[in-house]
């Protein structure tokens, strides 16, 4: 596969991956959604399923990597680094694009719950000193349809939950469904890892949001700082490094597991 092809198949891959991934949060969360309040399986089941679109839609391109920790996974199995910047370069600006895309497709829902004084606070707050300390918090109220974040502020633990589920997902990326030439997964190996990222979501997605994918964090985390929302609150970049970090451990990882038990 050629260069272009890589770059264009990860760019649209991941778009599509954080349009249909970003979009079942803002279904469940965001005021005067139809599926506001759904619930943690609908958002486990959205991500699912967005990983089997894009996969389906690019894996002829670029092999679908559509994530930094299967792209480094990978380049440790197969020695060949070669390509790895184009792979990570796609990845972040397609997650940037399908960011923004899933901002336009709501917007208006988006100014709707934000301008909500139930939600954001301010005058006429049933709870006043309560709406502002959460407006005032490092995570904003829209923030978790963009990024992930912890339900408990534990730098070991949140970490730790990261690379554990990234392992779970590399060992099932490399032992199933690679394509013909090596660099993907082929189109039933996106089937399964769909169901492979609902089983994190549900059974390990509970702590931190199970991000697994430091592009599908950090990408739509700019985009959040960048979008001019009102009282969007703070980007929570504190937090910020560990859904970059433990992915790429865990990918690391995984392929380590991988070379040593099943290479």
């Amino acid at each position: 596969m050629s260069s272009s092809d890589i770059f264009i198949g990860e760019t649209i891959g991941t778009a599509i991956l954080i349009l249909l991934g970003g979009g079942v949060c803002a279904a469940v969360t965001l005021k005067a959604s139809k599926a506001r309040n759904a619930g943690w399986l609908a958002i486990a089941f959205g991500w699912g399923f967005a990983v089997m679109t894009a996969v389906y839609t690019t894996a002829p391109l670029s092999g679908a990597h559509l994530n930094p920790a299967v792209t480094l996974a990978l380049a440790i199995k197969d020695g060949d680094w070669k390509n790895v910047p184009l792979y990570w370069g796609g990845q972040l600006l397609g997650a940037m694009i399908g960011a923004t895309l899933v901002w336009a497709a709501y917007y208006g829902q988006f100014h709707a719950h934000l301008t909500d004084r139930e939600i954001v606070g301010g005058p006429g707050a049933q709870d006043t000193a309560k709406a502002t300390e959460a407006r005032e918090a490092a995570a904003g109220p829209v923030l978790g349809i963009f990024s992930t974040g912890p339900e408990i502020r534990n730098v070991v633990q949140n970490l730790a939950t990261e690379v554990i589920g990234t392992v779970v997902l590399i060992l099932a990326v490399l032992t199933q469904g690679l394509n013909d030439n090596g660099n993907g997964l082929g189109t039933l190996g996106a089937l399964i890892t769909a169901f492979v990222v609902v089983s994190i979501g549900l059974s390990l997605g509970g702590p931190t949001g199970y991000a697994i994918n430091p592009a599908r964090d950090l990408g739509p985390r700019i985009v959040h700082a960048l979008l001019p929302l009102p009282d969007k609150g703070g980007s929570d970049w504190g937090y910020a490094w560990i859904p970059v970090v433990g992915p790429l451990l865990g990918g690391a990882i995984g392929a380590g597991i991988y070379n040593i038990a099943f290479a």
